[in-house]
């Protein structure tokens, strides 16, 4: 328990100190340490490509899923680490309802007929969907969302540390230049006017004297009081102790200025530790960084496979529909050569059964009559 307080103890006093360093950062209080222009052009790039990899595949999931319900649903599945259920597409849906109506309308009808043709269609090319959908999610979804997840949480986790391991060595770096001006005020040699009424007292009889602040006694009182004549007082220094001193902020004794060595010793060696320990977390971000270009890479290939698996399904589509429309043009031939009688060429059939004259009936009223016919 004694330890774990210790410890409580010990980062909420590393805690603070970074909140002072960073708040008087913002306000321009202290100095902050800068990376160089590599590392923020390493560090630019990383938030571009981790801005629009979302981007890239919340649309990519809007265009393989265009229900927002839907999506929500596939999402939790995942965070449960469940498997999806399997969903009917669009075009497996229609074509059902296709199917139900030939059935019940007539499936030996022409409208029958043709709308199984178009639903066998419809089926085929729903599956066809299906397949593209599981093939751009393995090929391309996955390996942008395990970026996300996997790779550029330990990006920002290691830059994190480096944020705090910055203020660390910012800290230390303020530290040691407060202790070395301390140091050098008290090195100095120290004026009289100013270091007296901090450094030293006076004594007793002299405070006295100074402090004596009556009226003048009468010159025969005076010479009664005072028979060797008049003297001037003497006034002797006593100083102070150290402890007094440090408190009092003078720095002016011997004592004092080897505990302000000390306190630059103390500060120099703490910059140092605080030093290592940023050159080796910013080597271990950079190197980090520096892997986004494998992850382009690898970005790249998923993208060759997304643009393969689409071109293959709409390759399928275009021979699905390409077979219906044959199948669908042969049958209007055959419905055409099989004796129904066919009203091309003529008007179009008036409500009181008579049919409106068209422009190849010359007996239409609108027809033009030659002179003795």
């Amino acid at each position: 328990m004694d330890f774990n307080m210790k410890k409580l103890a010990s980062d909420a006093g590393i805690f603070f100190t970074r909140a002072v360093q960073f708040t008087e950062e913002k306000f321009g209080q202290a100095e902050k340490t800068e990376l160089d222009a590599h590392f923020e052009n390493l560090l630019a790039r990383a938030d571009s490509t981790k801005s629009w990899t979302e981007r890239i595949l919340r649309q990519t999931e809007v265009l393989l899923q265009p229900n927002p319900s839907a999506r929500v649903e596939e999402f939790l599945y995942e965070k449960l680490d469940r498997k999806v259920p399997s969903r009917v597409t669009n075009g497996e849906l229609l074509a059902q309802y296709m199917a139900e109506a030939a059935g019940e309308l007539g499936a030996t009808t022409p409208y029958g007929k043709t709308l199984l043709k178009v639903s066998e269609a419809e089926k085929r090319l729903g599956a066809a969907e299906r397949d593209f959908i599981h093939t751009a999610s393995v090929s391309f979804l996955t390996p942008l969302r395990n970026f996300l997840e996997g790779d550029w949480k330990t990006i920002s986790k290691e830059r994190r540390l480096l944020q705090n391991r910055r203020l660390d060595l910012d800290a230390c770096k303020a530290r040691l230049k407060k202790a070395k001006a301390a140091e050098a005020k008290a090195t100095t040699v120290p004026d009289f006017q100013e270091t007296r009424p901090r450094n030293y007292i006076l004594s007793a009889s002299a405070s006295a004297t100074l402090e004596d602040t009556s009226c003048p006694l009468p010159r025969a009182e005076w010479k009664e009081k005072q028979p060797g004549g008049w003297r001037p007082p003497c006034f002797f220094l006593l100083p102070l102790s150290p402890s007094v001193t440090q408190a009092r902020g003078c720095l002016s004794l011997p004592e004092d200025r080897k505990l302000w060595n000390d306190e630059v010793d103390k500060a120099e060696q703490e910059l140092r530790v605080a030093q290592t320990e940023f050159d080796r977390q910013a080597e271990v971000t950079r190197l980090l960084l520096e892997g986004i270009s494998s992850t382009h890479v690898n970005h790249l290939r998923c993208l060759h496979e997304f643009v393969k698996s689409q071109t293959t399904y709409y390759a399928q589509c275009y021979r699905h529909m390409l077979d219906l429309q044959k199948q669908l043009g042969s049958h209007h031939a055959c419905g055409a050569h099989s004796g129904q009688p066919s009203h091309s060429g003529r008007g179009p059939t008036l409500p009181g059964g008579g049919r409106a004259p068209s422009q190849r009936d010359p007996k239409g009223p609108g027809a033009l009559r030659l002179r003795g016919s």
